[in-house]
């Protein structure tokens, strides 16, 4: 581990024999960060109320003529799929973004400077007053294996998936979605209804399993089980060979809408434990695209024979806190975790100032970009010190992803809180168990993500703040007003204005202090290009998901 002085000894060393990381000299117990990772530039501001853009095509001779290309999947971002691949079932589906999108496609996707593109849907508009939502399924469609692709197909798959227990169900966002024939079809057009305004329908949609449809008629002739290991859908490749959480080889679907399109002819996913793994099976020729790379002296070195691309962050650190029990259930507890950490000096001591600092959910690559918030309280170690002595002592278990950006983060986070008289204990996990800490409830304060281009979607405020969210340490049915009041506004003056009360509100609760935005890097080979590669896009979930149908290679 690399030693690093925040706020006294942090030096973070691993006991070979337990396992357990040092820090400040005396071991700490592991826990795991509760951190979706949802990083990638939004590159401008822009947001529209109906689709009609376009993607950035990428020069090539056509379908297949770009070559074959094997992705390396970090397992703690994406690289984990043990239920199979199937949008409902697969626990991590919404981390899996990259291998989702790629074998069914996508009703609309997440394209640069955040405009949305019709892919299966050609379009969309609102009705009553912002309440109905009518996508228009796009002609001539069919499934790889012929099916036609069908509004009525498209309207049972949300059906099944409001249904699904997986975290990238859309029931987390939809909170007002109508109890009755949520979703009807007419036509090619199917209308999901709400009880009120939801003008952030389609943000929600692309981060959400809603958007990935899989041929249910297959399923129903081929079981569950063996359609999770070979699932049909309507993307730009099929699936020759899947083994769960470590390799899914897929190839050009003929069958592709799109004239021309995929530009690869044969894509193979590999996951890999982390950031000095992948760099070594590129230098052993084993990828020549690695997602989600956080380890800057990694990232430095491998730009010096690959492309590196640094994103624009849409997506802040938040230190979450468990409300619902002690000692953070007392806001005293809460103002103390405040005062005690100094952002900045994080940001300075572990990462060079390379991350813009922030008071909120939102960040500079998305929508609503807030800075600083009234109320919010700053970095005061006197004050902190103050509150753990009144507190009678304070004792914290702090959770982590197991990324090295969240693990290095978490050990200085443990050093300043120690400075200001608490007991911190601090652990890590890969992404399954992560939820698993959440959805256990008994957890206490955890470093993760906050945000994405647009506060409605993905790991976004209503993710980690709302009531309804089981990655959520906040109940409060006043915020829950507030960011469904943001999210239902079709005029982004009023959300803008929304947003702001949300976060204003979170910093006078003490509910949760925000450090800085965050996003991963994306290495490749520099004879590859096309869009989330060499071209930026906006964070969805976890990160970008690249457009794989654009997607090349040349010489």
């Amino acid at each position: 581990m690399v030693r690093l002085g925040v706020g006294g000894d942090t030096g973070s060393t691993r006991d070979s024999r337990s396992g357990r990381r040092r820090i400040g000299g005396r071991p700490k117990g592991r826990l795991m960060i509760a951190v979706a990772v949802a990083a990638i530039a939004a590159y401008g501001a822009s947001w529209v109320a109906t689709s009609s853009a376009s993607t950035a095509k990428v020069a090539a001779g056509g379908a297949g003529s770009g070559g074959n290309l094997t992705v390396l999947l970090n397992t703690g971002y994406e690289g984990a799929w043990p239920a199979g691949i199937d949008p409902a079932t697969d626990t991590n589906g919404l981390a899996n973004q990259d291998l989702m999108t790629s074998i069914f496609g996508d009703l609309f996707q997440l394209g640069p400077k955040g405009k949305v593109i019709d892919d299966l849907a050609s379009g969309y508009t609102f009705t009553d007053g912002g309440m109905t939502a009518n996508m228009t399924i796009r002609n001539g469609v069919k499934f790889s294996n012929g099916d036609r692709f069908t509004a009525a197909m498209v309207a049972r798959n949300i059906t099944r998936d409001l249904a699904s227990p997986c975290t990238c169900s859309p029931k987390s966002a939809w909170t007002t979605i109508a109890s009755t024939n949520p979703v009807t079809v007419s036509g090619n057009v199917v209308s999901v209804h709400f009880t009120a305004p939801y003008g952030a329908f389609i943000s929600s949609i692309i981060s959400s399993d809603a958007n990935w449809i899989a041929d249910l008629n297959a399923l129903g002739k081929m079981g569950e089980t063996a359609f999770e290991n070979a699932p049909i859908g309507a993307g730009p490749f099929t699936v020759v060979s899947d083994t769960p959480s470590q390799e899914a080889v897929l190839k050009r679907n003929p069958s592709y809408w799109q004239s021309g399109y995929p530009l690869l002819n044969n894509l193979t996913f590999k996951t890999v434990a982390n950031d000095e793994a992948a760099y070594e099976a590129m230098q052993a020729g084993q990828g020549q695209v690695y997602i989600d790379a956080s380890s800057p002296q990694i990232e430095a070195e491998a730009a010096k024979t690959y492309d590196v691309v640094e994103e624009k962050s849409t997506s802040p650190y938040d230190i979450q806190v468990n409300t619902a029990i002690p000692p953070f259930n007392n806001i005293l507890a809460r103002e103390a975790i405040y005062y005690a950490t100094n952002a900045k000096q994080i940001d300075a001591k572990l990462f060079s100032n390379k991350f813009p600092l922030t008071e909120s959910f939102t960040a500079p690559g998305g929508l609503f970009y807030e800075p600083t918030v009234p109320g919010y309280i700053g970095y005061n170690l006197a004050k902190a010190k103050a509150l753990v002595k009144k507190l009678g002592g304070l004792s914290v278990n702090l959770f982590t992803i197991a990324i090295p950006v969240a693990v290095e983060s978490t050990d200085a986070l443990a050093a300043q809180w120690e400075a200001a008289g608490m007991t911190v204990t601090v652990a890590d996990y890969p992404l399954a168990p992560l939820i698993g800490e959440f959805t256990g409830g008994k957890w206490q304060v955890a470093l993760q993500t906050a945000g994405a281009w647009d506060p409605a979607q993905g790991v976004g405020v209503g993710f980690r703040f709302s009531s309804t969210s089981p990655f959520s340490g906040v109940h409060s049915t006043q915020l829950d007003t507030i960011l469904n009041t943001a999210a239902g506004s079709t005029n982004l003056a009023t959300r803008k204005k929304d947003y702001a009360a949300a976060a204003a509100l979170i910093a006078k609760e003490a509910w949760g202090p925000f450090l800085f935005s965050y996003a991963p890097d994306q290495i490749f080979a520099k004879n590859v290009t096309g869009p989330g590669l060499s071209i930026p896009l906006p964070a969805v979930a976890v990160s970008a998901t690249v457009l794989w149908q654009d997607v090349t290679t040349k010489g």
